[in-house]
Protein backbone atom coordinates (compact mmCIF):
# COMPACT_ATOMS: atom_id res chain seq x y z
CA UNK A 1 0.00 0.00 0.00
CA UNK A 2 2.55 2.17 0.99
CA UNK A 3 4.49 1.69 -2.81
CA UNK A 4 1.62 2.99 -4.56
CA UNK A 5 0.76 5.85 -2.60
CA UNK A 6 4.54 7.01 -3.10
CA UNK A 7 4.24 6.55 -6.66
CA UNK A 8 0.69 8.44 -7.00
CA UNK A 9 2.36 11.21 -4.76
CA UNK A 10 5.57 10.80 -7.12
CA UNK A 11 3.13 11.31 -10.46
CA UNK A 12 1.03 14.02 -8.43
CA UNK A 13 4.23 15.61 -7.77
CA UNK A 14 5.33 15.68 -11.85
CA UNK A 15 2.17 17.00 -12.66
CA UNK A 16 2.39 19.31 -10.27
CA UNK A 17 5.45 20.97 -11.18
CA UNK A 18 4.78 20.55 -15.11
CA UNK A 19 1.78 22.06 -15.18
CA UNK A 20 2.63 25.89 -14.26
CA UNK A 21 4.70 25.33 -17.49
CA UNK A 22 2.24 24.26 -19.77
CA UNK A 23 -0.17 26.66 -18.27
CA UNK A 24 2.06 29.65 -19.53
CA UNK A 25 2.88 27.75 -22.94
CA UNK A 26 -1.31 27.63 -23.04
CA UNK A 27 -1.46 31.55 -22.19
CA UNK A 28 1.79 32.92 -24.86
CA UNK A 29 -0.56 30.26 -27.69
CA UNK A 30 -4.02 32.03 -26.04
CA UNK A 31 -2.63 35.49 -26.40
CA UNK A 32 -0.93 34.66 -30.65
CA UNK A 33 2.96 34.94 -28.98
CA UNK A 34 3.17 31.61 -30.89
CA UNK A 35 2.35 33.31 -34.17
CA UNK A 36 5.72 35.18 -34.42
CA UNK A 37 8.12 32.98 -31.42
CA UNK A 38 8.41 29.61 -31.06
CA UNK A 39 9.81 27.98 -27.62
CA UNK A 40 13.38 26.30 -29.50
CA UNK A 41 13.12 28.58 -33.07
CA UNK A 42 13.67 31.53 -34.56
CA UNK A 43 10.57 32.59 -36.33
CA UNK A 44 9.57 35.89 -37.03
CA UNK A 45 10.47 36.77 -34.15
CA UNK A 46 13.53 35.25 -31.79
CA UNK A 47 13.00 32.10 -29.85
CA UNK A 48 12.05 32.15 -26.31
CA UNK A 49 14.73 30.37 -25.19
CA UNK A 50 17.16 32.67 -27.21
CA UNK A 51 15.16 35.51 -25.02
CA UNK A 52 15.58 34.33 -22.01
CA UNK A 53 19.64 33.93 -22.51
CA UNK A 54 19.81 37.77 -23.99
CA UNK A 55 18.42 38.38 -20.24
CA UNK A 56 19.72 35.61 -18.36
CA UNK A 57 21.37 37.70 -14.95
CA UNK A 58 19.30 40.91 -15.88
CA UNK A 59 17.44 41.41 -12.18
CA UNK A 60 14.68 43.76 -13.65
CA UNK A 61 14.24 41.52 -16.97
CA UNK A 62 10.82 40.35 -16.29
CA UNK A 63 9.76 43.95 -15.77
CA UNK A 64 10.98 44.74 -18.78
CA UNK A 65 9.84 42.04 -20.75
CA UNK A 66 6.57 42.08 -19.47
CA UNK A 67 6.40 46.23 -20.76
CA UNK A 68 7.76 44.77 -24.29
CA UNK A 69 5.22 42.38 -24.30
CA UNK A 70 2.35 45.01 -23.77
CA UNK A 71 3.81 47.75 -25.65
CA UNK A 72 5.74 46.40 -28.84
CA UNK A 73 9.31 47.15 -29.33
CA UNK A 74 12.15 47.17 -32.12
CA UNK A 75 15.47 47.18 -33.08
CA UNK A 76 16.34 44.72 -30.55
CA UNK A 77 16.44 41.79 -32.63
CA UNK A 78 16.50 43.20 -35.91
CA UNK A 79 14.30 45.42 -38.52
CA UNK A 80 11.31 43.10 -37.69
CA UNK A 81 9.07 45.18 -35.20
CA UNK A 82 7.54 43.42 -32.19
CA UNK A 83 3.63 45.19 -32.40
CA UNK A 84 1.55 46.26 -29.31
CA UNK A 85 -0.55 43.36 -27.33
CA UNK A 86 -3.30 45.55 -26.29
CA UNK A 87 -5.28 42.48 -25.17
CA UNK A 88 -2.38 41.34 -22.29
CA UNK A 89 -2.84 42.61 -19.79
CA UNK A 90 0.04 43.84 -17.05
CA UNK A 91 -0.67 40.32 -15.07
CA UNK A 92 -0.64 38.44 -17.86
CA UNK A 93 2.57 40.06 -19.63
CA UNK A 94 4.79 39.00 -15.78
CA UNK A 95 3.77 35.25 -15.93
CA UNK A 96 4.34 35.23 -19.20
CA UNK A 97 7.79 37.38 -19.03
CA UNK A 98 8.87 34.87 -15.94
CA UNK A 99 7.66 32.24 -18.06
CA UNK A 100 10.18 32.95 -20.85
CA UNK A 101 12.90 33.60 -18.68
CA UNK A 102 12.81 30.41 -17.69
CA UNK A 103 13.44 28.73 -21.25
CA UNK A 104 16.68 27.47 -21.86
Amino acid sequence: MKRVFLAIATLAAGVAVSTPALADLQLATAKNCMACHAVATKLVGPSFKDVAAKYAGQKDAADKLSAKIIKGGSGVWGPVPMPANAQVNPDEAKKLAAWILTQK
